[in-house]
């Protein structure tokens, strides 16, 4: 059986070939699919909150779990962030076989031909409180040589590089909202361009109250304090607002040839990627272009959107947010295109969004069964005309599927998968 490895304009194809998660859904698809398919959100009112006395909401979806243990030396660089990004690339790395259980690193990925894509909101919002005080109260005495590490943008990116002794390209993709899906869409091009033959893609975001009271003052926080398992209801009539949560998501991406080669399992095949800005406002969305984004990852899969299946929506439940979407997805479909967004389930994960959303849609198609969105009842009649899945959610056959961010800055992404087939 001959096999392709690249594109008809002779580009290299792209294949996930591991991945981790780091959610309230779990740490692996088989514990997030049994809680998609209890079909109940993870969101909770958070104690101690009540000290923020102007903050109108108190809700939140934090990961809960314990963290694993690793050598102290070699996380003294990382605040919570940095962590929560290191349990996902190790469980991706393991998964992917570059990484075996006693922690034995692969050469390639030390060969300068393995690179790290990554990024978050912000570094850890603990470490920066303390750089903080240096200003606020002249206090030095919590800054020590390791508080900047932990801070800084390029924190997670930074200190996997050194954790796995990765010598190929950086890219940060500190984006906010989009920080993943655009780590995973410049992983996905510096592979197909020839420059890497693997990469490290992904993000992660630290829970901290200060994320939410960005969104608490714009007036795009939810406050159904007393039944945080009613909200966020994206596309509903009586949405009012987001909800954020926490996690970290980190995709393998690797040259099909490079991956068959080497007997990988693969799950899903990168197909396209579009990225742009909006150019028009720096918090609210244009429908227009993110509809272009979207267009722009059609083309680059070389496929029309009647041959995408399913749509993971950035779905925040906001307002402008939800109406925006789905105007951008109906004017590039022109049809009711089955949609569901993860975040109803886990809350508005930030930097870490993008690729714990991708990895869930991979499996999806992968499974043949899409989740709905909660809290769904009655469709606010200016969101455009889609198929909200909603109830026991749908089984779909589909070769393709995409995945849609948007973020602050006007910065859109729209991620494309085709399913695996060996030929």
């Amino acid at each position: 059986m001959s096999m392709t490895f690249t594109k008809p304009n002779g580009k290299r194809r792209v294949v996930v070939t591991g991945a981790g998660m780091l959610t309230a859904l779990g740490r692996t698809w088989n514990q997030a699919y049994d809680a998609l398919r209890e079909r109940k959100n993870f969101v909770r009112c958070m104690e101690g909150w009540e000290m923020y006395k102007t903050m109108n909401t108190r809700l939140a979806c934090p990961y809960e779990g314990e963290l694993p243990k690793f050598p102290r030396k070699k996380i003294r660089g990382m605040g919570r962030v940095g962590l929560l990004s290191l349990v996902a690339t190790d469980d991706a790395l393991k998964m992917a076989g570059f990484v075996d259980e006693e922690g034995n690193i692969d050469p390639v990925i030390s060969s300068g031909r393995t690179g790290i894509a990554y990024g978050s909101c912000m570094g850890s919002m603990e470490a920066l409180v303390d750089m903080c005080s240096m200003i606020d109260r002249g206090d030095t005495s919590k800054i020590d040589s390791q508080t900047y590490i932990k801070c800084m943008p390029q924190t997670c990116a930074a200190n996997l590089s050194i954790f796995y002794q990765v010598r190929g390209r950086v890219i940060v993709t500190d984006t906010a909202c989009t920080s993943a899906s655009q780590a995973i869409g410049y992983a996905y091009e510096a592979i197909e361009d020839g420059r890497q033959d693997v990469m490290i893609a992904g993000g992660a975001d630290e829970l901290s109250a200060a994320d939410l009271a960005i969104f608490d003052v714009m007036g795009a926080a939810s406050t159904m304090n007393s039944t945080p398992e009613l909200t966020p209801k994206a596309w509903d009539k009586n949405r009012d607002g987001l909800v954020i949560g926490e996690g970290s998501g980190t995709l393998i991406l690797e040259d099909m040839e490079h991956a068959v080669n080497r007997g990988a399992k693969i799950y899903a095949e990168v197909a396209g990627f579009g990225t742009n800005m909006d150019g028009t406002h720096i918090t609210s969305p244009n429908a227009e272009t993110q509809a272009v984004a979207l267009e722009l990852a059609l083309r680059d899969a070389g496929i029309t959107s009647d041959q995408v299946g399913y749509v993971n929506a950035h779905g925040t439940a906001t307002d402008h947010g939800d109406i925006s979407e789905s105007e951008a997805v109906y004017s590039v479909f022109k049809r009711s295109v089955p949609i569901s967004t993860t975040k109803t389930y886990v809350g508005h994960t930030l930097g870490a969004c993008g690729a714990l959303e991708a990895w869930l849609t991979i499996n999806m198609m992968n499974e043949g069964w899409f989740h709905p969105n909660l809290n769904l009842g009655e469709v606010d009649e200016r969101c455009a005309p889609l198929d909200y899945i909603k109830g026991e959610g749908r089984n779909i056959d589909t070769d393709y599927v995409m995945s849609n961010n948007f973020a602050f800055g006007g910065v859109n992404t729209s991620l494309i998968f085709k399913k695996w087939k060996a030929n």
